[in-house]
């Protein structure tokens, strides 16, 4: 079998404006970006006569043995195409700090991937580059207005606007400048995030229009007062410049799978900690083209699912028509017990005790209202038995599930899989459940989160961060959603902790608004807005060859 790169090296690509085409695009509304890569113009799309079934794609909790979600994502997607069915796929954009971290390319594997893998991996249309300049935009006007006299009379004690960069770099979090004497400003603490954990990244991606994120753009607080009120965007007249910088990051990137088929790869924010999904605008554009948009949520459904419809469906209006939840055999061995390097010899046992997780995912969404099809991503070495362990556990917990080959044979490998999709997609289904409501106090949505998805024993939250919670609330900020910002390797906030363990604690160490985005976000246990690079990163065997082709990307 040829590797990931080897498959997308030797991919025959259709012309995107041949994709457009077959995709019911008109040329008007296509900006290309070269022969294989173009934006799109809403503004130039004929009106929807109906909206497609949306599905969400999602999966257990990840573990180094690999999940496969973008894979089966993009596998689905060429399958519904293959059983006559109009469909697109709605994928998130790579961040370069895992590409050359330790998690490699976020563009699918084997013969289930979306194209040109390395352009998409590395830059692509420079929407990141966009989102960071106008992020540090408003970082160089907030210190270039205090400079200047302060007349809005920030308190630079409580500067709370943070620069970011799309790298993972450990030494940035916490800061101190500007340093080197009166002509550069005033020295105060400060630090760096990376870039998909920016709120400019989320407001790019929860806005409905260019108009939308300019004036979310302009909510967002900056800094406070003495008196502790708050110093928005606008205040700095920086939000009409953010939103030059992008109005072209706005528009839906197209690409195409190697089947030659629609997909777009737009916005990308983590899922640990952001809200973890693709734009709002790409979601609905692709509704209003095709009769069935397959659309991931980042990492496992603890946190990607329940920030798609907390979040995301809650201030869009979106909703999920079915569900995939996926699993493998490797990843149910080692959430019973089973070291990565033993994953290859048959453990039925292993995965009856994993498979509690997968029961977790399952009782999870069933709370939002949504009974999803468990799609087995296949690995060569699972055994038939372990196999038919996973069928028989998805049906002991309420689900149904599929073997699914796609990631060997592409979109003929997914045909099961999509078949059950389509057919619970169409079906008549309960009203989506948010798991609470507007009104709820912060530090009691934060609390239903833990407990209910987590399932958490206590959820820690000290009186400074439960007095901040009610000062936003005075300032009308109680209504938002919390976006949760934690590790994804486990239900807990120790990543060590696999299974479905309960009954622990989840600390709240601090909480940010993002009132531009439109939501809370609450960064508990050790989870870094900033990535560090691991003890041996990606980066040192990705490398160009001598025919100037990039290797170990992928």
């Amino acid at each position: 079998m040829p590797s990931d790169i080897e498959i997308a090296r030797a991919a025959e690509l259709a012309p995107i404006g041949e994709v457009a085409a077959a995709a019911g695009i008109p040329d008007a509304a296509v900006i290309p970006y070269g022969r294989f890569k173009a934006k799109l113009d809403p503004a130039h799309l004929p009106a929807a006569t109906k909206q497609g079934k949306l599905i969400l794609v999602t999966a257990i909790s990840p573990t180094p043995a690999g999940e496969g979600k973008t894979t089966t994502s993009v596998g689905l997607a060429d399958a519904l195409h293959r059983i006559g069915k109009r469909a697109m796929l709605c994928l998130r954009e790579p961040s370069l700090g895992p590409c050359f971290g330790m998690k490699g390319g976020g563009a699918g594997g084997g013969y289930a991937q979306v194209m040109p893998m390395d352009e998409i991996n590395l830059h692509f249309t420079g929407d990141f580059h966009a989102i960071t300049s106008a992020h540090n935009l408003l970082a160089a006007m907030l210190d270039n207005h205090i400079y200047w006299g302060n007349t809005l009379e920030i308190d630079l004690r409580r500067v709370v606007w943070k620069r970011v960069l799309d790298m993972n770099d450990r030494a940035l979090r916490q800061i101190v400048g500007p340093l080197g004497g009166v002509t550069n400003g005033f020295p105060r603490e400060s630090g760096f995030d990376i870039t998909v954990a920016s709120e400019v990244m989320a407001i790019l991606c929860l806005a409905s229009d260019l108009e939308d994120l300019e004036a979310r753009l302009g909510r967002i607080v900056v800094a406070y007062r003495r008196d502790k009120s708050p110093v928005y965007a606008s205040d700095l007249k920086a939000d009409r410049a953010m939103a030059v910088l992008l109005k072209d990051a706005v528009l839906p990137n197209l690409v195409q799978t190697l089947e030659n088929r629609p997909a777009l790869v737009h916005g990308g924010p983590f899922a640990n900690i952001a809200h973890g999904c693709n734009s709002v605008i790409a979601t609905r554009t692709a509704l209003g083209l095709a009769d069935y948009v397959v659309t991931e949520a980042g990492f496992g459904a603890d946190l990607g699912a329940e920030k798609f419809i907390d979040i995301k469906c809650r201030s869009s209006g979106l909703k999920p028509d079915a569900a995939v939840l996926v699993v493998t055999v490797r990843a149910l061995k080692m959430h019973g017990g089973v070291a990565k390097s033993d994953l290859a010899s048959e453990n039925v046992a292993a995965v009856r005790k994993g498979g509690i997780n997968l029961q977790r995912h399952i009782e999870n969404l069933s709370k939002f209202g949504l009974i999803p099809t468990v799609a087995i991503n296949h690995f060569g070495t699972d055994s038939e038995a372990e196999i038919a362990e996973v069928i028989a556990l998805a049906a002991q917990y309420g689900a149904q599930a599929v073997l699914c080959r796609h990631w060997a044979e592409g979109g003929a490998g997914a045909e099961d899989l999509a078949r059950l999709v389509a057919e619970s997609a169409d079906a008549e289904t309960s009203e989506l459940r948010l798991l609470y409501p507007d009104d709820l106090p912060l530090a009691d949505k934060i609390t239903a989160v833990g407990r209910e998805i987590y399932r958490a024993g206590e959820v820690h939250l000290s009186e400074s961060i439960r007095s901040q919670l009610r000062a936003w609330e005075g300032m009308g900020y109680g209504r938002l959603p919390v976006c949760m910002a934690k590790t994804q390797f486990s239900f807990s906030t120790d990543p060590a902790k696999l299974g479905a363990p309960d009954g622990h604690e989840v600390e709240v160490r601090e909480v940010r608004l993002a009132a531009g985005a439109g939501f809370v976000v609450a960064v508990c246990g050790d989870i870094m807005t900033m990535p560090g690079l691991p003890r041996v990163p990606s980066a040192e065997t990705i490398y160009l060859d001598d025919a100037g082709q990039i290797e170990g990307l992928f």
